[in-house]
């Protein structure tokens, strides 16, 4: 069973989320699908910057790094 809906911010590191949604205007919106960013996707909170912002997450095999603002508009249910 899947957990609430949360954002993508919101996972601790190395924890999973499953994609759910993904908000915002158009043209951010093509970036994270063109990351592979699409709903039922699973994804990893690996580690942040030393500055805490961005985070490093693991999707579909690729580690990809995305500021707190972006991950913000990503919904994910825990996995």
């Amino acid at each position: 069973m899947l957990e609430p809906i949360v954002t993508l911010s919101e996972l601790k590191l190395g924890e999973k989320g499953v994609v759910a949604d993904i908000r915002g205007k158009s043209a951010d919106r093509r970036r994270m699908l063109d990351l592979g960013i699409v709903e039922n996707t699973v994804i990893e909170a690996l580690q942040k910057s030393p500055s805490g912002d961005p985070t490093a997450y693991q999707i579909r095999g690729a580690v990809i790094a995305l500021r707190d603002y972006e991950a913000r508009r990503i919904s994910v249910s825990r996995a």
